[in-house]
């Protein structure tokens, strides 16, 4: 499998534009896959510079209703008049960091003929399938960070439920794409317990001091207690990574704009 770094907040090439969002290009042995589409159409602008035909995609899945995740999708419906994008029945939320800060997805693509609202569990072929996990309970607790839903009645915190999980079956091994993990990547791993595991962990807001770190050492040690190789970006932070770098050693990697690797 061959994953391609389309968009994330660092990039590892000078010809590469960085923004604060993420779109991963993925071949499989069936399928070209899109997972999440960035903030803007600029994810597009370094495909072409990998060499990716984005026109050639057959699949695209949302991670979750955030424009830095969803943002892109205009754009990506213009270049590919085919494949379908698989998002939660969720994910057209009224979402907002603060009342005056929309965060949510463009609206007018509802109209789309193209999208796919899926429920809390969907197959979509016998290699990929998606989960919110919406039904489980949370063993590690989680808060909604300042994130919020606008409801008639006004702000609720988020509790993701737009949030999905995509499996991609590889052989033997199961290989899981969160693009947020706003669930928690602790319980999101204990959850699906994959082979491998890319996303963001969520953890650019936990502080770091020059002692020692609870929060991020707890999660450096029960993530690395499981079998699980992990690349993670975006919302991890680059001072919580190199600090869980640190600990994990090898079973922790980085993904940067521009970048490829075989998985």
């Amino acid at each position: 499998m061959k994953l391609y770094t389309l968009m994330e907040n660092t990039t590892c090439r000078p010809d590469f534009d960085a923004e604060h969002g993420l779109s991963l290009y993925i071949e499989t042995d069936r399928h070209r896959l899109l997972f999440d589409i960035g903030q803007s159409g600029t994810f597009a602008d370094n495909a072409e510079k990998l060499g990716v035909d984005l026109a050639a995609v057959d699949c695209a899945v949302l991670s979750h209703g955030h424009y830095d995740h969803g943002g892109g999708l205009k754009r990506f419906l213009e270049i590919n008049d085919h494949a379908p994008v698989y998002l939660n029945r969720n994910a057209f939320g009224e979402y907002y960091h603060g009342p005056d800060r929309y965060i949510g997805l463009d609206p007018q693509l509802k109209k789309s003929g193209r999208l796919i609202l899926t429920p809390d569990k969907f197959e979509i072929d016998d290699e990929l399938s998606l989960c919110t996990c919406n039904e489980k309970t949370r063993p590690y607790p989680t808060d909604s960070a300042g994130l919020e839903e606008k409801t008639g009645d006004g702000f609720i915190p988020d509790i993701f439920l737009h949030e999905q999980y995509l499996t991609i079956r590889d052989g033997d091994r199961r290989i899981v794409l969160s693009g947020c993990s706003h669930k928690g990547i602790l319980n999101i791993v204990e959850w699906l317990q994959p082979d491998v595991l890319i996303g963001g962990f969520h953890f650019k807001d936990k502080e770091l001091s020059s002692g020692r770190n609870a929060d991020l050492d707890l999660a450096a040690q029960i993530l690395g207690g499981y079998p699980t190789e992990y690349y993670t970006c975006h919302c991890t932070g680059l001072p919580q990574y190199d600090y869980l770098k640190l600990i994990m050693g090898g079973k922790l990697h980085y993904l940067s704009a521009g970048q490829t690797i075989e998985i």
